[in-house]
């Protein structure tokens, strides 16, 4: 397969598949004290695991100034090292936290905590610019996105970042940051159990990159998952918030087990894991499609990196996909 993507019509190339870091930023929390990380995580493992995938070929990391409440940046800043020009590093803003406690305080929309937000993450990611800068707030006021929108242009002319995206599942909010020169892609969610028909065909309409958030579903299409498995406290599905579907009462949703079990000959076919079989999937989905699968080990970074080599599944096996989900 093709395992180079372009990011939209930036001319910045990326390797098909990127790693998405929120995991590897550790515990943190709302203000409430819903857990908003996945539990635990060693920081050293987490930077060997970034640094294997660097020599597997992957070459975008997907991050945000709020995981961990910073430390997801500053781990990637130091395992990228000498290396950062070796890579494409994207970053999210729109979110404000507390580093010390590690909690979500709140939320943020104006252009002047956009340049806060800008400043810090450049600091902690030890790095002089951002590739792409994203904003992190789903469902902004379009106009003032478009205001953002008009910023990241300036951010671009002052050379601290190279392109911009918005993290959304609204196509029409999507379109919105579309109109900017230098909007490069949308980060948006998608797996084979929750597909985005409309973000794929804007993405492919504007030429973006279509950035798949959540592509293993939350670690339900690893297979390792149970029903009635209990997760540990301090991660997310185990309090899952309103927007995150496959889990309930602290453990995986048997309903969606049931799913990914009749899809498992589909996915596991040509020798692949699962989770690889889930990633071919979005590459045949559509060729604008950069799945930013998680990762916490190294065995989960060759695991993910694993599925380059296997490329997309074919147009037949979408179909028998669509044929078992009854879509």
């Amino acid at each position: 397969m093709e395992t180079k993507r372009t990011l939209g019509r930036t001319g910045i190339g990326v390797s098909a598949l990127g790693f998405g870091c929120w995991a590897i930023g550790g515990e943190w929390q709302s203000a409430d004290g819903q857990p908003l990380g996945w539990g635990k995580v060693d920081d050293e493992e987490s930077v060997r695991a970034v640094r294997r995938a660097l020599d597997l070929g992957v070459t975008f990391f997907d991050t945000a100034d709020t995981y961990g409440a910073g430390h997801s940046e500053r781990v990637l800043g130091r395992a990228l090292g000498k290396r950062r020009a070796d890579v494409v590093v994207a970053t999210k803003w729109g979110n404000v936290f507390d580093e010390d406690t590690r909690t979500l305080t709140g939320a943020d929309d104006t252009p002047e905590y956009a340049r806060r937000a800008l400043t810090a993450s450049l600091r902690r990611l030890d790095t002089d610019h951002i590739d792409l800068y994203q904003l992190h707030l789903s469902d902004a006021d379009p106009a003032r996105a478009a205001e953002l929108r008009d910023l990241c242009e300036e951010f671009v002319r002052e050379g601290l970042i190279r392109a911009y995206a918005w993290s959304t599942d609204d196509p029409a909010r999507a379109a919105v940051f579309a109109r900017g020169k230098h909007c490069a892609a949308v980060q948006h969610m998608a797996n084979v159990l929750q597909d985005a028909p409309e973000m794929f065909a804007l993405c492919e309409e504007l030429g973006l990159a279509s950035i798949n958030r959540s592509p293993l579903a939350m670690g339900l299409l690893t297979g390792r998952r149970r029903s009635g498995q209990a997760l540990e406290a301090g991660d997310i599905r185990s309090r899952p918030p309103e927007w995150l579907q496959g889990f309930e009462a602290g453990s995986a949703d048997p309903r969606w087990l049931a799913r990914v079990d009749a899809l498992k000959d589909v996915l596991t076919s040509g020798g692949r894991t699962l989770g690889q079989g889930a990633l071919a999937w979005l590459w045949a989905r559509s060729p604008h499609a950069v799945p930013i699968p998680g990762f916490r080990s190294v065995a989960q970074a060759e695991q993910n990196a694993g599925a380059l080599e296997k490329g997309p599944l074919t147009s037949e096996q979408l179909t028998e996909v669509d044929r078992i989900l009854e879509r």
